[in-house]
């Protein structure tokens, strides 16, 4: 392991992971950061992950941060990317502008809906996403304005919800894992909601909390998240991201 990584470095890594075993899946980053881990873990751990040029091209080589791809492997148009979606052959890594413990997401707006005090993406397709297939969430700047007691508007599903809603909700709903810039936590708990499954390197539990806007579970024996290798290193700084773009999400 190297012991000079920076945490968005770190960060790269844990996003990598999320994809760890998924196979021949579509793999649908957001973000920099995702961006730059799942072609990392396509290049090490997760060879047959599916990434596209984020429109209708499969891409058949991992490029640097922000450079398209020179060679293409497939044509994914509109009709069979939503073939993939309802199937659930796609693991989508999206943000969140909110986001409670029961894991329910919102990027549509700030406020009371009916009159926002701002207006953000919209709903776009997470209600989709979290009913169909695997969804993990990237969080830079995890905070109590982030990880709120309730969100203002319910765009992702969380476990609570899709319950309530019953097996057709909850057949194939499956939420992995969250990654922010202090941790990485997931939904393996009894009632199913957020825990600490990692911290990252020189983050303690109690900073977590404070940056949470409800009791978070950590576990007594939380381990630290586990720090790339120097192979990994070499890929994230020499070929993935020789600009660095990962530095302007998570900043040192």
């Amino acid at each position: 392991m190297s012991g000079g990584a920076s945490r968005a470095e770190v960060c790269v890594v844990a996003c990598a992971e999320a994809w760890r075993g998924d196979g021949e899946i579509l793999a649908s980053p957001m973000g920099p950061v995702p961006a730059i881990g799942a072609r990392l873990a396509r290049l090490t751990f997760s060879p047959g992950l599916l990434l596209t040029d984020g429109e209708a091209l499969l891409t058949a080589e991992d490029p640097a941060a922000g450079d398209g791809a020179r060679v293409v492997e497939g044509w994914l148009p509109y009709r069979r990317h939503l073939a993939l979606v309802t199937g659930g052959r796609r693991h989508v890594m999206m943000g969140a502008s909110q986001l409670d413990r029961h894991g329910n997401q919102n990027i549509s707006c700030i406020g009371d809906w009916r009159r926002p005090d701002r207006q953000l993406l919209g709903v776009r397709g997470a209600p989709v996403n979290t009913l169909n297939h695997p969804v993990s969430y990237w969080i830079p700047r995890h905070s109590p304005r982030v990880l709120v007691e309730r969100v203002d508007m319910v765009c992702g599903v969380g476990h609570d919800r899709a319950a309530a809603a019953g097996p057709a909700a909850s057949r194939f709903h499956r939420l992995r894992r969250v990654v922010t810039d202090l941790a990485v936590l997931d939904f393996e708990t009894p009632d199913r909601t957020l825990r600490v499954r990692s911290l990252h390197p020189g983050v303690t539990a109690r900073d977590v909390q404070a940056a949470t806007g409800f009791p978070l579970d950590v576990p007594e024996d939380v381990p630290v998240t586990r720090l790339p290798t120097d192979a990994e290193l070499r890929l994230i700084r020499e070929v993935l991201d020789p600009a660095g773009l990962r530095d302007r999400e998570v900043r040192p």
